[in-house]
C-alpha cells in the first residue's frame, strides 16, 4: 500500500470497536489468534466501514442503502494518495486549493471523503443514479463537507452537463464499471463467493446497482468514451485520470489516448497486498499551465 496510506499495517480492531461499540458484534476469532469479520457479511462490512472512516478520518455519519456498493476503504485510500503524489510533481499540495472530479461517485461518496479529511481537498461528485446523488448529498451534508453533487443526465457521458464554463479542476477521477453485462457482474460476483467457499445468496451479496458495476462495452468502452470527451475540456483540468482494472486494457487505452494528443500520458501502479491495480493519467496541459490553473 502507499506509504501515507492509514491501513498499510492491517485494521486495529481493538480501536475500531471502541470507535465504533456496533462493530463488535461482528467480529469474530481467527484460526490465528486475530480478530476479524466475516467478509461475506454486507451488513459486517458496512459496520467495518463506518468504524473506519470513523476512527481515522473523522467521519462521523456515514450509511447507504443495501443495494449500492461498500467500497473497501484502503484501496479507495491508495487512489487518493496517488494522485497526492501525480499533483505534488507541479504543486505545492499543502497550500494550494485543490478540486477534483469524482465521476460516479457512489452513494457512497467514498473517494470525495476520503480526499476532503486526508489533504482537505474540494470535489465536485457526480452520479447518473439520482438516488446515488442523494444518498451521497445526505452523507456530506451530515459531516460539514466541501462536496457539489451533480447528477448526470446522460448516462453515456462522463464530461458533458457536468464541467461548467467556469470550472477549473486539478484533476478527475473514475472507478469504472468493470463488467460489459448484467450477466458478466453476476458471473463475477458468484466467482467471489466461490473463492469465500460460501453459498451465494439469491441475490448479489457484494453489493452496486447496475451503473456502478456493468455498462455497455464494459471498463474498456467506458474510459475510451472519456478520453474522446476530455479533449472537450482539455483546459479545464490539469489531469484526466481512471482506475483501469484490466491491464489487458491499457494498450488499446493508449491508442484512444494517442487520437487525442495530450502532452503528457502516465500509468501509476499501486498495490494492496497481492492485489495489483494501476491508474491511467493524461494530461493536455504543460506543467506550467496546471500551474496557473491554480493562481
Amino acid at each position: 500500500m502507499h506509504p501515507r496510506n492509514k491501513h498499510k499495517h492491517g485494521y486495529n480492531f481493538e480501536s475500531l470497536v471502541v470507535a465504533l461499540p456496533s462493530l463488535s458484534k461482528f467480529t469474530t476469532v481467527t484460526p490465528r489468534g486475530g480478530t476479524s469479520i466475516d467478509f461475506s457479511n454486507k451488513v459486517a462490512v458496512k459496520t467495518l466501514n463506518k468504524a473506519l472512516l470513523k476512527h481515522h478520518y473523522n467521519i462521523e455519519h456515514w450509511d447507504i442503502a443495501d443495494e449500492f456498493l461498500c467500497p473497501p476503504v484502503p484501496g479507495r485510500a491508495d487512489y487518493i494518495h496517488a494522485i497526492a503524489d501525480l499533483l505534488a510533481d507541479d504543486l505545492d499540495i499543502k497550500t494550494t486549493k485543490i478540486t477534483g472530479l469524482d465521476i460516479g461517485t457512489g452513494a457512497n461518496v467514498i473517494y470525495p471523503l476520503l480526499g476532503c479529511a486526508e489533504y482537505k481537498w474540494q470535489f465536485i461528485g457526480t452520479d447518473v443514479n439520482l438516488k446515488a446523488v442523494k444518498s451521497a448529498q445526505t452523507i456530506c451534508s451530515a459531516n460539514n463537507l466541501n462536496v457539489k453533487l451533480r447528477h448526470q443526465v446522460e448516462p453515456r457521458s462522463t464530461f458533458k452537463h457536468i464541467i461548467s464554463a467556469t470550472d477549473t479542476l486539478s484533476f478527475s477521477m473514475c472507478n469504472p464499471p468493470f463488467h460489459s453485462s448484467e450477466q458478466a457482474a453476476q458471473a463475477g460476483t458468484a466467482r467471489k463467493w466461490k473463492n469465500l467457499k460460501k453459498v451465494p445468496p439469491k441475490t448479489l451479496n457484494f453489493g452496486g446497482h447496475a451503473p456502478e458495476l456493468w455498462c455497455e462495452g464494459g471498463e474498456l468502452r467506458f474510459i475510451k468514451n472519456m478520453i474522446a470527451e476530455s479533449k472537450l475540456y482539455s483546459q479545464q483540468c490539469g489531469w484526466f485520470t481512471s482506475l483501469v482494472s484490466n491491464k489487458d486494457n491499457l494498450q488499446p487505452l493508449k491508442k484512444a489516448l494517442n487520437k487525442v494528443t495530450p502532452l503528457e500520458v502516465k500509468v501509476i501502479k499501486m498495490a494492496q497486498g497481492q492485489k495489483q491495480s494501476r491508474f491511467l493519467a493524461w494530461s493536455f496541459m504543460t506543467q506550467a499551465q496546471r500551474q496557473a490553473l491554480h493562481k
